[in-house]
């Protein structure tokens, strides 16, 4: 993989890649993986897929989908593929239902689908505020809902993990996405208590920066404090996709709900992330 921040692993990469599981641990068991598609998401079908789950990715993007499918068929590993978009809660109905009718049971949920953008706040029009806010906060509200209804309805428990990022922390020029995200870890951290009785544990990872296309959308300026953080490197997607196996294996922790898993380096206790540059304000002279 090459040192851009913006490459990330292949797929023929990704399926190679050593990781720290039993290869059955999800033997028989079906996952929903929504923005599957995407650099993180793509990771974390892959892992889920190389231990024995079926995996259903779903995302927006007809094109993607089918690439992603015939990337992993080249590599004689089966993904099923569904159309989606997580900010309308009736396609989000048809893919969890499709999901059982096809498969018959649903074991995990990964909400991964989410997108924001950096720009200053007195710049950010209502149209984008809503975007962010839908796909980050509305979109897993919906999902964890739909999946829920199901579980509780067959009386069969389940997992979930949401994608989330570094909470508490105050950063410049993504507002929307600080509102978004931690209403969705409160969100999560509120639904393990209620939906404990059914046997749904839920539980977030906060992910810090990862080399990922992604960071593409972001300025050059933000690229410094890309590596502030205690171990000064860039995360990466496997190291997501891992954290995603650990807390949706009801082997490894069937004891954890409510729980937000840091992956970020360290991040969340010291570091500085500016998604716009660093402001010549809070630059201190030495």
């Amino acid at each position: 993989m090459a040192e851009d921040p913006y490459s990330s692993w292949s797929d023929s990469e990704l399926s190679g890649l050593a990781h720290g599981f039993s290869d059955g641990l999800f033997s028989g068991q079906v996952a929903i993986v929504t923005g599957g598609a995407g650099g993180i998401g793509r990771s974390i079908c892959m892992l889920l897929s190389r231990l024995g789950a079926r995996v259903v990715a779903c995302g927006r993007d007809e094109e993607k989908l089918n690439h992603l499918k015939d990337s992993f068929a080249s590599l004689d590993t089966e993904i099923f593929t569904l159309l989606a978009n997580v900010r309308k809660p009736q396609e989000v109905a048809a893919l969890v239902q499709e999901t059982w009718e096809q498969h018959n049971r649903l074991d995990l949920v990964v909400n991964n689908a989410g997108g924001q953008f950096p720009a200053p706040a007195e710049e950010i029009t209502p149209k984008g505020w809503a975007a962010v806010v839908e796909t980050n906060l509305y979109g897993p509200w919906f999902v964890m809902q739909e999946a829920a209804r199901q579980w509780i309805e067959k009386e069969q428990g389940g997992s979930i993990v949401n994608i989330g990022t570094i909470t508490g922390r105050s950063s410049v020029g993504i507002p929307h996405t600080a509102a978004a995200r931690a209403g969705a870890a409160g969100l999560a951290a509120s639904l393990s208590v209620e939906w404990a009785p059914h046997d749904i544990r839920i539980n977030t990872v906060a992910v810090g920066v990862v080399r990922s296309p992604g960071l593409a959308n972001y300025p050059a300026e933000a690229r410094p404090s890309f590596t502030h953080n205690p171990q000064r490197r860039l995360g990466d997607v496997h190291d997501i996709a891992q954290a995603v196996a650990f807390l949706g294996s009801r082997e490894l922790s069937s004891f954890i709900t409510g729980e937000v898993l840091n992956v970020a380096g360290g991040e969340q206790v010291w570091g500085e992330y500016w998604a716009l540059g660093k402001p010549d304000y809070f630059k201190i002279d030495e």
